[in-house]
């Protein structure tokens, strides 16, 4: 079996192409989302361990005006659209923030949380403090987000507030980038400050994403479309893409063809009945998908023991909380469904996918 170097656990683009781990080109996602599916703001909702920050980082390196990302790029599917890499690479600024680390017991903690998120972005650019261009009031703002003493309020408009600094600065729209906007709200569920959480997340999304003409567009990621309370009411030109959906269905997870390749090149073909028995579990628009966390972890093992069994690797990779209150709050019926299930028989279910 040949060895390649696996990007196991590993989610920014930069460091996998740099350190020539073996990657699978999504870049095609790209292209359909300026073209094929131009979107004022794009949410789109996986499973845990899919892609989806491999993906924010991708678009992130791709945009980002402070990046020199040409080299990243080369050879990929997207770099054949000439026009379309010398109109958009590099030639926007980004914001770019993943809220994966907002989480705590109390509604105190999972603040504190936010505050550092945004103080980290502001600290990485610190250099607006030196335009010329930024008024000394929204200056002092700046300082108080970078330092954590923000107000209330400052904290639930700092999205806003960023993006039209940085517009101000390149004179140029932002492209907002928001990784993981549900754990947030799905941790406060478990613990308990639900409310609270929620009334931040709000504010902050809608002043962000609702008529801001200092963002060009935004892509947002999550595993829940947190729809009941309407936080995305009043967004222009807002497209959903869930697993049901068939607008980007082939980039988040593997295809068949992608992880046949993935075999061949790693000379493990042999393998592949046993990978598509236990990892071919998931059904995207029009796709196949395999779970790439179980496949790279599977492939992993391989190249240590060509002996190993395959094991569900994903299971232990999140919080299931919200589950468990599902599963208590409906009861007798769903309990029996899943008696079903484990005992090797299948279920006709309809997905309800606004939670």
């Amino acid at each position: 079996m040949r060895h390649l170097k696996l990007p196991l656990g590993m989610s920014d683009f930069e460091e996998i192409k740099q350190n020539g781990y073996y990657y699978i080109d999504k870049s095609g996602l790209i292209s359909d989302l300026l073209v094929r599916k131009a979107a004022k703001v794009t949410l789109i909702t996986r499973p845990r361990r899919f892609g989806k920050t491999l993906g924010m980082s991708m678009l992130a390196h791709f945009f980002d005006i402070e990046k020199n990302s040409r080299a990243l790029f080369e050879g990929l599917e997207i770099s054949k659209q000439k026009e379309l890499c010398v109109q958009w690479m590099n030639q926007y600024p980004v914001i770019f923030l993943t809220f994966k680390k907002v989480d705590g017991l109390n509604f105190k903690s999972a603040y504190e949380m936010l505050e550092a998120t945004i103080a980290e972005f502001c600290q990485r650019h610190s250099f607006l403090m030196e335009s010329e261009k930024i008024a000394k009031e929204q200056k002092e703002v700046f300082q108080r987000l970078k330092e954590c003493r923000a107000s209330g309020t400052e904290l639930k408009n700092s999205l806003e507030f960023l993006a039209r600094m940085m517009q101000i600065h390149y004179g140029k729209q932002v492209i907002l980038l928001l990784d993981e906007y549900d754990v947030p709200i799905a941790k406060a569920s478990s613990n308990g400050y639900y409310k609270e959480m929620l009334e931040v997340m709000k504010a902050m999304l809608g002043s962000s994403l609702k008529d801001n003409p200092s963002v060009k567009f935004a892509v947002i990621t999550g595993c829940l479309k947190v729809a009941k309370e309407s936080i995305f009411t009043g967004t222009n030109n807002f497209v959903s893409d869930s697993i049901l959906s068939f607008g980007f269905s082939e980039y988040f997870g593997f295809t068949q063809k992608e992880t046949e390749k993935l075999l061949l090149d790693a000379d493990a073909a042999e393998y592949a009945l046993a990978v598509r028995k236990w990892y071919d579990g998931y059904h995207f628009g029009n796709y196949d998908i395999y779970c790439p966390w179980d496949v790279l972890n599977y492939l992993h093992d391989l190249q240590d023991n060509p002996q190993a069994k395959p094991a569900s690797y994903w299971k232990n990779t999140s919080d299931n909380a919200i589950i468990r209150s599902f599963i208590d709050y409906a009861g007798s019926n769903i309990t029996r469904k899943m008696e079903t299930l484990l005992s090797g028989g299948y279920i006709v279910q309809q997905i309800e996918e606004n939670l």
